[in-house]
């Protein structure tokens, strides 16, 4: 059944966590739905993984599934108010951080700070922030990712072709304007459940001086 999902292989360095059981649910779900990877997982114990488009609540669907499927340990943001009882446990134990969005002082530095001091750690961040159109993108993980000196992993979620494509694989400059249109080209050409809500605008330079 793994290989109707053609799911990818992950080294040893990654950080892992699960059973067969959840590995089992996790592909079921994906076979279900219609989904199939694309694309090679990077040897990396630290990283940032960028998902989009995020225009959907189903896009937190596929990406546990996805977590099961690969046994994948990751860590997530999710809004304070999710994290009550009986819910906040299970959102704890599947790698979920709860976050007071009112108060986003700090987060960057303090989720820094996390992956520097980890030994491993897989921090899982939707850059848009929100399911609804917004422009620009939140910048929260690329400053994340260049404080703590870990690339940023681009993950789409592909309605149209069904597919979960994996990469590629940045290492993060202090051009936070650079980064992010480099990122609007790759996910320009992805379809979200809901194409309307996604913008992708790239603002100066120009594409092509930031494809060189």
């Amino acid at each position: 059944m793994l290989d109707r999902v053609n799911t990818p292989f992950l080294c040893e360095q990654i950080p892992r966590i699960g059973n067969k059981f959840s590995q089992w649910l996790g592909t079921t779900v994906l076979k279900l739905m219609g989904w199939r990877y694309s694309g090679t997982f990077p040897c990396c114990s630290k990283m940032i993984l960028a998902i989009a488009p995020h225009t959907s609540n189903w896009d937190f669907v596929v990406g546990i599934a996805v977590a099961f499927n690969l046994r994948l340990k990751i860590s997530f943001f999710g809004k304070h108010s999710l994290f009550i009882p009986p819910f906040g446990r299970l959102l704890r134990r599947w790698g979920g951080i709860p976050i007071e969005r009112s108060t986003k002082h700090g987060v960057v530095d303090d989720m820094a700070d996390r992956l520097r001091e980890a030994e491993t750690m897989v921090l899982c961040l939707a850059p848009e922030g929100t399911r609804s159109p917004v422009s620009p993108w939140r910048t929260g993980f690329l400053h994340i990712a260049h404080k703590a000196n870990v690339p940023v992993f681009l993950v789409t979620f592909d309605y149209k072709k069904k597919l979960i494509e994996f990469g590629p694989l940045h290492n993060i400059s202090d051009n936070t304007q650079h980064e992010l249109n480099r990122i609007y080209l790759h996910y320009k050409k992805a379809l979200g459940k809901y194409p309307e809500n996604m913008i992708t605008n790239v603002v100066p330079p120009l594409e092509k001086e930031i494809e060189k």
